[in-house]
C-alpha cells in the first residue's frame, strides 16, 4: 500500500513539472514574440525616418532611390493593415489576402534591391536604371492601393447597408409609437363604460316588494298575528336582497370585521 502511494504522489509531482515547464515554454515564447515584434517595429520605425531624410535632404540617385523604397514600403504596409484588419469582420478577405501575400513576395524583393542600390557606387550604372525601378515600383504598389481601397470601399458599403436597414427598423417603430388616434382612445373609453355597467348591473336590480298582509280581526290575537306577519315580510325583505357587487379583478378583497 505504501508503495502504491510513493508511486502515485510521485507521478503527481512529475505532472505538476511537466505543466510547470509547458507553462514556462509558453510564457517565454509569449515574451520571446513580444520582444521580436517590438524590435521589429522599432527597426521599421528606424528605417521609414531615414528615408524620409534621405528622400528630402538628398538629391539625385540616393533620394530617387529613397524616395522608391518609403513609397513601396508606405502603400505594402498600409494595405497590409487594412487587410488583416477587415478580414475580421468579413471573411471573403482570405482570397485578397492571398493574393495580396503573393504581391508581398515581389515587394520583398524589389525593396532588398532598392537597399542593395544604395550601396552600389556605380551611380551612372543605377541611373540607367531608375526607370525600371520606378515601373515596377509603381505596379507593385498600384496593385497594393487598389486591394486596399476595394476592401475599404466593401467595408464602408456594408456599414451603408446597415444603417440603412436600421434607420428604416427605427422609422417603423417610431411609427407604431406614435399612433395613438383620438378614435382609439374612444373606443377604449366605451368599452371601459360597458364593462362597469355589465359589472353594476346586479347590485342596481329592484328588490321585489313583499306580499300584502291582509288584516285580521279581533283583539290580542289579531296583534300577535300582526307581529308575526311583519317579522315574515322583514325575513322575505332580506331573502330578496341583490347580492353585492363583484369586485374588480384589481380591487383588494375586503378584510372581515373583528368579531371580539
Amino acid at each position: 500500500m505504501e508503495e502504491a502511494l510513493i508511486i502515485f504522489a510521485l507521478l503527481v509531482l512529475f505532472a505538476f513539472l511537466g505543466l510547470g515547464a509547458y507553462v514556462t515554454v509558453k510564457v517565454v515564447g509569449a515574451a520571446k514574440r513580444g520582444v521580436d515584434r517590438t524590435i521589429t517595429q522599432a527597426r521599421r520605425t528606424v528605417e521609414d525616418t531615414t528615408l524620409r531624410a534621405k528622400s528630402f535632404g538628398q538629391v539625385g540617385v540616393s533620394g530617387s532611390l529613397a524616395q522608391l523604397r518609403l513609397d513601396l514600403r508606405t502603400s505594402m504596409r498600409s494595405t497590409q493593415q487594412a487587410l488583416y484588419q477587415g478580414v475580421q469582420a468579413d471573411a471573403s478577405l482570405r482570397e485578397s489576402i492571398g493574393l495580396f501575400e503573393r504581391l508581398s513576395a515581389h515587394g520583398y524583393e524589389l525593396d532588398d534591391e532598392l537597399k542593395r542600390l544604395e550601396q552600389e557606387p556605380d551611380r551612372q550604372r543605377i541611373a540607367a536604371g531608375l526607370p525600371d525601378l520606378r515601373e515596377r515600383t509603381a505596379k507593385i504598389t498600384k496593385a497594393a492601393d487598389s486591394l486596399r481601397w476595394a476592401a475599404r470601399d466593401r467595408a464602408r458599403r456594408f456599414a451603408e447597408d446597415e444603417l440603412s436597414v436600421l434607420s428604416d427598423q427605427i422609422e417603423m417603430e417610431s411609427g407604431a409609437l406614435r399612433d395613438w388616434s383620438p378614435e382609439s382612445v374612444d373606443e377604449l373609453a366605451a368599452a371601459a363604460a360597458a364593462w362597469d355597467a355589465q359589472q353594476a348591473g346586479p347590485a342596481q336590480a329592484p328588490a321585489p316588494a313583499p306580499a300584502a298582509q291582509a288584516p285580521a280581526a279581533g283583539g290580542r290575537g289579531a296583534g300577535s298575528r300582526g307581529a308575526g306577519g311583519r317579522a315574515a315580510a322583514a325575513d322575505q325583505a332580506a331573502l330578496n336582497q341583490a347580492p353585492p357587487a363583484a369586485p374588480y379583478p384589481w380591487q383588494k378583497t375586503r378584510r372581515p370585521e373583528s368579531t371580539t
